[in-house]
């Protein structure tokens, strides 16, 4: 573990999964680094708890995303988790009621025509919101909608068409047993990490960079950022000298929006055998609600939260929180069915001081700042996480990837005798 007043070659700052990315490929290259945490834990925005006994809960990343792609696949396999293949619950319950096989196939064929309108503005452009880009004046918009701000964490209005259809989907959304959160932690568990260290102040004056903490300065020839594009914009890292212009405007047009996910613990299976596995609680008043029921067999239902919505139910607090899927679950099996309810845990990602937020989504017009974001100054400050990823943004996986690139080329540079 690297010491205060001592300079290692490079340093990481942020543990989550692009930091854990980053640390691996240079422990692997023979490279000295300091990976410096904020927090007390590692794994950034995935982060397990126990609800139960032997029931996890996913606070934050949930989905192995675009499967077949992720390597996070892999190391599940090798450490022993459990995924499941069936992917995401699109049932339908509207006024309480399941939504029939007619009105299933059209709301699948009316998610797919807009789906392929914004797939068509990446051949022909130019880039728009995808609420100008998508139908407007049908029935299912809401539902479209919502299902946008779960994706993006932002609303159909606030997010780069262009971006969207960027992201390299392959349909295979797979939810972990033990949980998203406690796979990373596992995987990154042997690094030598220095936590409650948060960079405040990046020296990049002098020919070693020295990092300004709480618990003292470390220094390094090189420094891989990983924290969030809430932590950049909001300037809780000062830069000496400042960022240039180009990379200030990159981290403003791809801010974090605000997913949260709420989860009710039942004492005993009140939904028996033959209930549906989920689905989303559309009604004629109020905001879509997605539920996953007894995930796993666990005794609990998991909600979800995106965009504007998700902003103003967290400042609302858990208890509302909770009420309000509470409701959205009666209106469908009944007002008797909360009876049993005897916790509930509910996040808050927008008020996390180390986040501010749950992912990135580009400014409608600003699906090219990605790019910009990665691209390293100086051949000394490198950048990495999910918003600097063009294919896999908003994801734990595409996180890692873009810490292992950064550490790949800051480590060429260093190795071939580069500053």
């Amino acid at each position: 573990m690297a010491e205060l007043n001592s300079t290692v070659d490079i340093a990481i700052i942020g543990a989550g999964a692009a930091g854990i990315g980053a640390a691996k490929t240079l422990a692997r290259r023979g490279v000295s680094y300091a990976l410096l945490e904020a927090s007390h834990r590692i794994g950034g925005r995935a982060y397990t708890e126990e609800v139960a006994p032997g029931v996890p809960f996913d606070l934050g990343c949930h989905w192995l995303h675009s499967a077949s792609l992720n390597p996070f696949v892999a190391v599940a396999d090798a450490l022993g988790f459990h995924y499941e293949t069936s992917g995401f619950v699109r049932g339908l319950f509207i006024d309480g009621t399941p939504a029939g096989p007619d009105v299933l196939q059209e709301v699948e064929a009316f998610l797919a025509r807009n789906d392929e309108r914004i797939e068509a503005l990446a051949k022909d452009g130019p880039d728009c919101s995808v609420a100008e880009a998508t139908e407007r004046d049908s029935p299912w918009t809401p539902l479209y909608d919502y299902y946008q701000s779960l994706y993006a964490s932002v609303d159909s209005d606030q997010v780069s068409a262009l971006d969207t259809a960027s992201y390299r989907d392959t349909a295979e959304n797979w939810p972990l047993r033990e949980g998203y959160g406690a796979l990373i932690a596992r995987f990154g568990a042997e690094l030598p990490v220095q936590f409650n260290s948060a960079v405040e102040r990046i020296d990049w004056t002098g020919k070693d960079l020295r990092l300004a903490t709480k618990r003292g300065e470390f220094r390094a020839r090189k420094t891989i950022v990983t924290v969030s594009t809430g932590i950049l914009g909001a300037g809780d890292i000062r830069f000496d000298p400042p960022l240039p212009d180009w990379k200030a405007e990159a981290i403003a047009a791809l801010p974090l929006g605000n997913h949260n996910r709420i989860c009710l613990v039942f004492d005993r299976d009140v939904f028996g055998p033959d209930a549906p596995r989920g689905g989303t609680v559309l009604d004629r008043e109020g905001e879509p609600m997605n539920l996953r029921i007894r995930p796993f067999e666990s005794n609990t239902v998991i909600a979800l939260t995106g965009g504007r919505f998700a902003d103003w139910l967290e400042r609302a607090g858990q208890a509302d929180s909770a009420a309000l899927a509470k409701e959205k679950l009666q209106a469908v099996f009944g007002t008797d069915i909360t009876r049993h309810v005897v916790r509930d845990l509910v996040t808050a990602w927008r008020g996390d001081p180390w986040v501010k937020g749950a992912y990135s989504a580009a400014l409608p017009g600003q699906h090219r700042q990605r790019a910009a974001l990665a691209r390293p100054l100086d051949e000394r400050l490198y950048f990495a996480g999910e918003a600097t990823s063009r294919e896999f943004f908003s994801t734990a996986h595409g996180a890692y990837l873009s810490g292992i690139d950064a550490a790949e080329a800051a480590a060429d540079g260093l190795l071939s005798g580069g500053r």
